[in-house]
């Protein structure tokens, strides 16, 4: 069997139109001796009567007292109607398909609700499927526990199902076809200069995932590279080629930056303290303890400097003060990041970089760099800008 997995977002999905395309996709592949297993997102995004969150706004006048399991259990019906309704189109055109839920196609994951981690698939359902004639239609985003409950794999979990399934059952690659064309040199929206990379590493794509890049969950490149499963980033709305990612250029490339992602809507935290070790952990601990997720970290023996979203400033606030530290906090500010393979071990790109965004008066409060990446904090107001400038610099 030459297995390919073929997923679909929400948008994709989302219309009669887009639909018919979906089918296609799915048919040409069939006619051209591939047994296809397709993965499917819920029906388009927020507002639309079966997308994620508008499902769980059914969960308002529960007034907070939805528990994890249970809201789990809701979200993952999106998924669940787009397998049932594209296996149901396909068999209107005359071929075979199969509606599986996540549990179904055998996705065992822990009981993280909200955001599981896959622990085992077990293919033999699929695998009989496919022998059967049938095309599997999975929904993504979702698996069971070992005991059955319903579990969700996080936001952009439908990619995970996918990367998850196609290094499961051996397949050739992976397609994830979405609404834009490939994984561009930066956000279009930003630079309009903006081109599709035709290559892509597993580690450069990761990076720009992490920093940003909303195209692919870096989950599903993680599980893509553990297997060297190559993965394409393609249209359904188009015959693009898409973006192929694989192990190739692997941190040898022939540019220097391979793209920009950023994240916006951050703030700067700088904290003052002594030489009290004890208050030093404490900082780290207290926001740990809160669930509160930062970056961008520099420690200093005397001051702490760190990033987090501006939606838990408040509550990064009340944390701190519980322990007796009062942060100064900097709202509306975004990270920049470069990225890049081929900067490993190459002098002079953070030169570069500074005076790029010198040169258009733009301040950097804050920066931090891997083998990989060159990440500055800047002020949201010059983000386009500072995008553009490095877009240009690097000559991308």
């Amino acid at each position: 069997m030459r297995i390919v997995v073929q997923k679909f977002g929400g948008t994709s999905v989302a219309t009669p139109e887009a639909r018919k395309l979906v089918v296609e996709r799915i048919i040409k592949a069939k006619e051209e001796g591939y047994s296809p297993v397709v993965v499917v997102s819920a029906i388009g995004r927020k507002g639309d009567p079966y997308a994620t969150d508008t499902l769980l706004s059914l969960l308002d006048e529960a007034n907070g007292y939805a528990s994890k399991r249970e809201k789990d259990l809701l979200i993952s019906c999106g998924e669940i109607i787009s397998a049932a309704l594209i296996a149901s189109l396909l068999a209107a055109k005359g071929y075979k398909a199969k509606a599986f839920t996540g549990g179904q196609a055998g996705i065992i994951t822990d009981d993280n609700y909200g955001n599981a981690m896959i622990k085992e698939i077990k293919v033999d359902s699929l695998i009989d499927a496919i022998e059967d004639g049938y095309i599997p239609v999975v929904a993504g985003f979702q698996g069971i526990t070992e005991k059955g409950d319903v579990t969700t794999l996080g936001r952009g979990g439908s990619d995970t199902t996918a990367a998850a399934l196609g290094a499961a059952l051996g397949a050739e690659w992976v397609d994830i076809f979405t609404d834009v064309e490939g994984i561009m040199t930066a956000d279009p929206k930003m630079v309009k200069e903006a081109r599709i990379l035709e290559t892509v590493s597993y580690q450069e794509v990761t990076e720009m995932a992490y920093n940003g890049a909303r195209v692919i969950h870096p989950r599903a490149v993680e599980i893509a590279m553990q297997r060297n499963l190559p993965l394409r980033v393609r249209s359904t709305f188009s015959n693009s080629p898409g973006t192929l990612i694989t192990c190739k250029p692997c941190w040898i490339s022939e540019k220097l930056i391979t793209g920009i992602a950023h994240i916006p809507h951050l703030a700067q935290v700088v904290i003052k303290v002594s030489q009290d070790r004890d208050e030093q952990e404490k900082i780290f601990e207290t926001l740990a303890k809160a669930g509160i997720n930062i970056d961008l970290i520099n420690v200093f023996p005397d001051l702490k400097v760190f990033t987090v979203k501006e939606e838990e400033v408040e509550k990064t606030m009340g944390e701190l003060r519980k322990v007796g530290i009062t942060p100064q906090v900097t709202k509306g500010l975004t990270k920049v990041t470069i990225v890049g393979g081929g900067m490993l071990e190459v002098p002079g790109v953070m030169a570069r970089l500074v005076k790029a965004l010198k040169k258009e008066n733009i301040e950097i409060l804050q920066t931090s760099d891997s083998n990989s990446t060159i990440s500055c904090l800047v002020r949201s107001e010059d983000a386009k800008k500072a995008i553009t400038a490095l877009h240009e610099e690097f000559e991308l």
